[in-house]
């Protein structure tokens, strides 16, 4: 079996820039929802991607790879994003604000990747999580909980 390729710089700098698009959207819905309401800074970009994503496929109408369709539950993606952005937003307008709102959601991706790593989904190799990555675990909590009570200005 033959081991992955190494990272290059490419893959470092489009992470990089992940991050801080995740950042920026989280301060427009935020913005959204400080103007709006919640639900309100749920739709925009939610329906913003929709009508992006069909005049794409409108364009490049690309072929089907498989004749059959996807389940519906495949669906249910959409509503957990929507609940996503709607909770982030509460989140971004409060004592808490963006950098607690990331570290939180740090911490939950930590948290699915040691049960996806317990269990082995995604094909990955089943690896039991050990003492390093239960103290990683606890420095980012402890560090969004200093975020969300001791990070507020008086």
């Amino acid at each position: 079996m033959s081991s992955p390729p190494a990272p290059r710089f490419i893959h470092y700098l489009g992470a990089f820039a992940a991050g801080g698009l995740i950042s920026l959207m989280l301060l427009t819905n935020g913005t959204l929802a400080q103007y709006g309401t919640l639900l309100f800074s749920s739709w925009v970009p939610h329906l913003t991607g929709t009508v992006l994503a069909i005049a794409i496929l409108l364009a490049l109408k690309p072929a089907r790879v498989t004749p059959e369709r996807p389940p519906l539950w495949a669906y249910l993606g959409g509503v957990s994003g929507g609940l996503t952005v709607i909770a982030t937003s509460a989140a971004m307008n409060s004592a808490l604000a963006l950098s607690g709102t990331i570290a939180l959601g740090l911490a939950g991706q930590i948290v699915f990747s040691l049960f996806a790593d317990a269990r082995g989904l995604f094909g990955l190799p089943q690896r039991m999580p050990g003492w390093r990555d239960f103290a990683g675990l606890t420095l980012i909590s402890a560090g969004a909980l200093v975020l969300i009570f001791f990070g507020a200005t008086p």
